[in-house]
């Protein structure tokens, strides 16, 4: 997907850059694979906020997307590709042949008219979903389980993709996006291909106010806060915090450990992402 520079009329727009929609077939979605959503502008339940800097942005439909891929051994036509608010991927609208649709993620290069299908055994094609003891060696995979039956959980944002490097037993060793290699058992499902809309992180927003659309308010320094806020404020003029970077509660923002001990799946882990460093499998 190219990306379309204008003319800079203003200073924002001299920054900016957009993707190039062209290749979208559809600008309406199906009606009966959206959902609205409330919004949380980052709180829980108790209206505690958990995650900072969230809030606003513009309305969005929800699109209900298949990421188990349980529609087994029945062929499906991709009718439309479209663009979804909720995330960077592009989606493919799928007529099934029993009359079912749904929404998946549009694979890179998966063309309008395409049939992919999910079962045991089917052809190696983008778009199509298998369990990981089925799929050759090498290959790339996106939407990946962790878990059988839990649905895609990695690999699923523009331009991401896992290798199959391996089989050992009841596992399959995989390499991540990020460079860490895990084990991850054969019987959960992927499928075939890498995600599309690679060039995403191309793109230049130009001005805050294009982010505070997408629901991303400004995130504020520490050391520009009161030390009442924040660890890191307080005293005159520009600081430098006075001690290690961290949180307004005092955790290590960089470098420091951030999974938990008892965390299960870090025992599948053998090789993290961090470059030379090297986790033993329990």
């Amino acid at each position: 997907m190219p990306i379309k520079v204008y003319r800079p009329t203003s200073a924002g727009r001299r920054n900016s850059s957009v993707l190039d929609y062209s290749h979208l077939t559809k600008k309406r979605p199906e009606k009966g694979l959206t959902e609205r959503l409330p919004r949380t502008a980052g709180r829980n339940a108790h209206g505690h906020i958990t995650s900072r800097f969230r809030g606003g942005g513009a309305r969005k439909l929800y699109r209900v997307i298949d990421f188990k891929r349980n529609k087994f051994d029945v062929p499906g036509k991709v009718a439309a590709l479209e663009y979804d608010p909720n995330r960077n991927a592009d989606i493919a609208l799928v007529h099934y042949a029993d009359g079912e649709k749904r929404y998946i993620l549009a694979p890179r290069d998966l063309k309008i008219g395409a049939t992919v299908m999910s079962g045991d055994r089917v052809e190696p094609d983008a778009g199509n979903s298998m369990p990981l003891s089925n799929i050759p060696l090498g290959l790339f995979v996106h939407n990946v389980e962790l878990k059988p039956g839990r649905g895609g959980q990695i690999a699923r944002s523009a331009g991401s993709q896992c290798q199959l490097q391996a089989r050992d037993g009841d596992y399959a060793v995989l390499v991540l996006p990020s460079g860490e290699t895990r084990r991850v058992h054969v019987r959960c499902r992927a499928t075939i291909g890498q995600v599309g809309n690679l060039d995403f992180q191309n793109v230049r927003w130009g001005k805050a106010g294009r982010m505070r659309h997408r629901g991303r308010r400004p995130h504020n320094r520490g050391t520009s806060m009161n030390p009442v806020a924040h660890p890191m404020g307080g005293g005159e003029g520009r600081t430098g915090g006075g001690r290690n970077p961290c949180s307004p509660w005092g955790k290590p923002a960089k470098g420091g450990r951030t999974r938990s001990r008892k965390a299960a799946s870090s025992q599948y882990i053998i090789r993290g992402r961090k470059r030379g460093k090297h986790t033993q499998a329990r």
